[in-house]
């Protein structure tokens, strides 16, 4: 009988022939932690009398997600890390580096790998071939310490997408539409298997937005197949030699089977307060936006940024709408200042943040007020989740929250492109 992308993954590292719903322990290639989650790891290991890494090279530490710190608290936790990546040799990510599932694509994740990390987006590096897979402080504790972690094998859902985009229509608005389909918890514990001949065509960055969506329909993994894309990517972060092709076999078993054609997809926006109330462009109607938020793990890429560029460039944002921007690394940063994006976006009035998480976990950096309704790029628009409870959320591509902080309403990107 074939096997899954997971199946064949979680086979190798294991050294068994597994099957879904078979438990396993595997080989923990990336450990990673960041600053929301990592102080009780380290918390855990110290109660344990555990406090090492068994990797430390492949064992990483963010600072992300409240960077640079907003209060005295949050900078004890950045010590603790510190100090825990200096005891044990593991690689400490600082203030401004960026996010921890783009370092982690940039820098560690490569096909075959079994990548664990204390934050449910972990999954983005499913997209270079990786089970990847967000879990527990303490499970990813026990995960840096040993070296080793455990899983039950994962049934599979098939998504197979073809067809081409239209203009103004992106990799995000096909994982909103997935995530409408399947519902916010429709895939627990489930392998997402994305393939067919649109993913086959989509870019590195694309299928990494993919992959990281992945966990809003439940998840426990966002995989697509390892190919000459994957290839020049890897070999462009000068990992070429860390390619190994992953496909699943033919005959392989999946319990659900899910065919999309994208060229029948509009711009498509998420609904407070869950990632499963989606509507397309054309049912939004008449909603006015005080902040449009552009940027986190799920569209900070250079790629999202010139998109926003494209549409923003010789105009300004509507005077009663804030925009505020945030590269997801500090590569991208730096790519956007050499390619004139950060002078457009600057020019537009827009608000231009470090390298890292920004508004997106609500912690600092851009809290909404009460009543307030942000469109945001991110992965999430849960209640509460930008630092107020009665703040709304939606949700978007990178060219539909531009096209919206122009006329401060949600707006159809398709006429500015």
């Amino acid at each position: 009988m074939g096997k899954t992308l997971a199946e064949k993954i979680l086979s190798k590292k294991s050294k068994k022939d597994a099957f879904a719903g078979d438990i396993v322990i595997v080989d923990v290639d990336v450990a990673m932690v960041q600053d929301g989650t990592g102080p009780l790891a380290v918390q855990q290991l110290q109660k344990m009398n555990m406090e090492k890494a068994a990797n430390p090279d492949k064992t990483i530490l963010f600072i992300d997600h409240a960077a640079p710190s907003p209060r005295k608290e949050l900078s004890n936790a950045h010590k603790m890390l510190r100090d825990f990546a200096k005891k044990t040799g593991a690689k400490l990510s600082e203030v401004g580096d960026g996010v921890c599932h783009q370092i982690l694509v940039e820098s560690y994740a490569n096909p075959g790998d079994v990548v664990i990390g204390a934050d449910s987006h972990t999954c983005t590096s499913g997209a270079v071939g990786a089970f990847a897979t967000g879990m527990g402080s303490t499970d990813v504790a026990v995960g840096i310490a040993s070296g080793k972690t455990w899983f039950r094998v994962p049934e599979t859902f098939k998504i197979i997408v073809n067809g081409e985009f239209q203009k103004g229509v992106y990799a995000k608005d096909l994982i909103l539409h997935v995530i409408g389909l399947i519902g916010a918890d429709g895939a627990t514990y489930k392998a997402l298997e994305f393939t067919g001949d649109t993913i086959r065509n989509m870019s590195m960055p694309e299928r990494f937005v993919l992959s990281n969506m992945a966990v809003e329909a439940g998840a426990k993994v966002g995989l697509i197949e390892s190919d000459e894309i994957t290839k020049a990517y890897l070999k462009e972060r000068n990992r070429g030699d860390k390619f190994v092709e992953i496909k699943a076999d033919n005959d392989a078993v999946y319990e659900k089977v899910i065919e999309i054609d994208v060229s029948k997809l509009e711009p498509t926006v998420s609904f407070p307060h869950t990632v499963d109330n989606t509507k397309t462009i054309s049912e939004v109607g008449d909603i006015k936006v005080d902040q449009v938020f552009i940027g986190t793990c799920t569209n900070g890429r250079i790629e999202d940024l010139r998109i926003a560029a494209q549409i923003l460039k010789g105009k300004k944002r509507n005077p009663d709408t804030r925009l505020l921007i945030c590269p997801a690394s500090r590569e991208i940063y730096l790519k956007a200042m050499d390619e004139g994006l950060l002078n457009i976006f600057v020019e537009a009035e827009a608000v231009i943040m470090n390298p890292g998480c920004g508004a997106c976990v609500g912690v600092h950096q851009g809290i909404l007020a009460d009543g307030e309704v942000c469109l945001a790029t991110q992965n999430r628009n849960f209640k509460g989740r930008m630092g107020n409870p009665e703040g709304f959320i939606y949700l978007s591509s990178p060219a539909t929250a531009a096209a919206s902080a122009i006329e401060g309403k949600i707006t159809d990107p398709r006429k500015y492109l």
